[in-house]
Formats: structure tokens, sequence, C-alpha cells
């Protein structure tokens, strides 16, 4: 079997990347848990200066949550399950250092929230990104929370509320992607950009973080807490389950 995260040390710079290419890097359980690993080390390691996450291979970036393993929970099983997707969230918010999004192709749902937490996002005019929850019968909810950090109203509304994923060149232009490059540009772009961060000062770039996030901790330790709330009542009107069913249904055998 092989890694669910894979480290490419570029000098001052940690690549991490989400290696599960057969079902879009979708996150579970152990992609989940050695995300967050790699994160609080490169955090602790003072010779990493910047650290960039990205997918494998060139479909996506992150597809979002498993459904496979989704559709297995039951509403007993939510809080643990969400509590340790938001310390994912977390464990990319919490860096101390420059942490940049290779958008390498689609990221949607929790690798969309992912990069939203990220400091900056590379991506390419013809990927797709955005908050499909709502489809999978999930309320939208920290993502919508992250992007009115990002977005106006109006637009968050309406990804929010349809689900729909817009292209990189949209994303672009309504400030939701820092730069856009040729798609075999990305990683190269991304890690060029941590490069040139990486050799600020240490400190400054912590304590001008350190504000950055104080600017927005409650709201985003409030949309946690309003995460747990709505999907314990979304599980109980079986809304999920029934989604998650009708989507692996439609996948071949082994739920790729």
């Amino acid at each position: 079997m092989s890694e669910p995260v894979l480290l490419d040390r570029r000098e001052a710079v940690m690549v991490i990347t989400l290696n599960r290419p057969e079902v879009l890097n979708a996150v579970d359980d152990a992609l989940r848990t050695a995300l967050v690993q790699a994160l609080l080390n490169a955090g602790a390691d003072p010779t990493v200066r910047a650290v960039v996450i990205t997918g494998a291979g060139n479909r996506a970036f992150c597809a979002g949550q498993d459904l496979v393993e989704a559709a297995r929970y039951t509403s007993d099983d939510l809080d643990a399950w969400l509590e340790r997707q938001h310390a994912m969230y977390a464990a990319a918010r919490d860096l101390d250092k420059p942490c940049i999004a290779a958008f390498n192709g689609v990221a949607a749902g929790a690798g969309f929230q992912l990069g939203l937490v990220a400091d900056l996002r590379v991506g390419y005019p013809e990927m797709r990104l955005g908050q499909p929850e709502i489809r999978a019968g999930l309320a939208s909810i920290v993502g919508t929370y992250l992007m009115t950090l990002h977005l106006p109203e109006s637009l968050n509304r309406e990804l929010s509320l349809t689900g729909a994923l817009i292209t990189g060149e949209r994303a672009f232009q309504v400030g939701l992607l820092n730069r856009l490059v040729p798609q075999s540009e990305v990683l190269e772009t991304a890690v060029a950009l941590a490069q040139e961060m990486s050799a600020l000062g240490a400190t400054s770039v912590a304590l001008t973080k350190q504000r950055l996030r104080a600017l927005s901790q409650a709201g985003f330790d409030d949309a946690l807490r309003a995460a747990k709330r709505a999907q314990r009542a979304a599980y109980a009107s079986g809304e999920p389950q029934a989604a998650m069913q009708r989507f692996l249904a439609r996948q071949p055998a082994d739920g790729r």
C-alpha cells in the first residue's frame, strides 16, 4: 500500500503531496492523519521555512471527503469524524510559516477548504473548484464560513447553495486564486513562491500570520461548532446517506 502523503524537500520548502490519485486524492482517515502529522512536523522543524500542499497525478488536488468512508458513518460517528476533519484544517491554518496550495487539479469540498486555509493558492484556468457538499446531502458550513473571508456574499451563496464548481479562470478573477498559470507550471510556481517567502524573516512572518488568524479565529471556531450541529441534523434526515449511496451505486465495484 502506498503512503497516503508524500514528502519532498526543496531547500527550505517542504512539498506535501496528497497521494491517493486513484480516488482523486479524496480524504480518508489515513490521509487525514498523515497530513496533520506532516504539517505538525513541518511547523516544528526550524529548517522548514515554507510549505506547499499539492495532489498526486494531474486530475485532482483533492476531490473532498472519501464518500466510501463517509457512507459508513452514523450519527454517533459524526462528532469524532468532524473533529478529525477540523484538526486537518487547523493544522494548515495554524502554521506560522507560509503555506501555499498548488491546485494541480479539481479542488472540491474538503479539498477546497484545505486550500482556503492555506495562505496563497496557485491554479490553472481549466481547473474546477468549489463547495459541492450540498449535493451530497451535507450542510455547507465550514466552507461557507471560509468563503466569507474571500468572496462577496452573492457568490458565496451561489457556491454554497448550488454546489456548483467554478473554473480556475473565474476563481482568479474573483480573488480565490493568487496565481493563474498553465497546469504544467502549477507546482513549480507554488514552490518558487514558497522559496521567495521562505527568505523573509521567520519571526515577522509568524507574527503576521498569528495576527491574521486572530482576526478570524472566533468565526472559525464558531463554524466548527456549527458544523457539528448541522451535520447531526443532516444525518438525522437521512439525506447524506441516500445521496452517498446513489453516488456509490454509479461507481465501479471498487468504489473508484
